[in-house]
């Protein structure tokens, strides 16, 4: 595929970023600016131009269908299927790195993913058995303070709670042994075993150093703390980190995203 094909559709800006050199790149536009497009556009640039083998690229963003749409776009433009790419939702990588490195991340093979609800019904089993009173500690709100430590990459020895606090941290550690014991994975332990997996372990960290030579992340301002953190690890003091977002719109600003991680 001839370059120009590439940068047909775009325009001078979306060109420049697209064809840029060096080591990390950041694309701040408001909503409807063909940001992703741009991301796309990037990624084909890479493969076809740059000649970077598509199992070198790691691509994220924040929704199953946004990186359905995000492949599909990928091989529309090179006019054929590039496999090998690691495209997906934070959640999803996280995934695929933790059945393929399981033992490294101190899972069983065949661990198990729990969904929203099912986190709940654990939890609601631990404040039962517990003795815990629902009406003084919800259900609801247990989980979210723990789905929000982990958004922070924080196990229960780490977090540091409120004063009154405590019996949170408490259910909190109660509930990473029944997982521990159960073989269960919450969507929160994903993000947070990846993180930890690559910062403990420095060959498995440098192996994907060096296999992703370009990270690409779409709507970076809805970046929380660990997928940052874990952003930041992969990149490491000499990655080529190409992110796309606004400073203005956050709407996974409820789930802790950190529109200050952007400059």
């Amino acid at each position: 595929m001839q370059a120009d094909q590439i940068l047909a559709q775009l325009n001078e800006q979306q060109r420049e970023a697209v064809t840029s050199s060096g080591c990390n790149v950041m694309v701040v536009a408001g909503a409807g600016s063909g940001k992703t497009r741009v991301l796309v556009h990037r990624i084909a640039w890479l493969i076809a131009v740059d000649q970077v083998p598509p199992q070198n690229v790691f691509a994220v963003t924040f929704t199953n269908k946004a990186a359905k749409e995000m492949s599909s776009r990928v091989s529309e433009i090179l006019g054929y299927e590039s496999k090998g790419m690691w495209i997906g939702t934070f959640h999803g990588i996280a995934h695929r790195f933790l059945r393929l490195h399981w033992s490294d991340a101190g899972l069983d093979q065949n661990f198990q993913i729990l969904d929203a609800d099912d986190q709940l019904r654990q939890i609601k089993k631990i404040i039962k058995e517990s003795s815990f009173d629902e009406s003084r500690y919800p259900p609801k709100e247990i989980t979210w303070f723990i789905n929000s430590q982990k958004d922070l990459g924080l196990r229960p020895d780490k977090s540091k709670g409120k004063r009154g606090y405590e019996h949170y941290l408490e259910i909190y550690a109660a509930y990473e042994k029944l997982c521990r014991q159960n073989n269960l994975v919450d969507f929160g332990e994903l993000l947070l075993r990846f993180f930890e997996t690559l910062k403990n372990n420095k060959a498995l960290l440098e192996h994907y150093q060096n296999r992703f030579e370009n990270i690409l992340v779409d709507e970076f301002q809805d970046t929380n703390e660990i997928q940052y953190q874990i952003i930041k690890l992969l990149t490491g003091s000499s990655g080529n980190a190409f992110i796309v977002g606004d400073d203005d719109q956050s709407i996974y600003r409820w789930r802790g995203a950190n529109p200050d991680s952007m400059p």
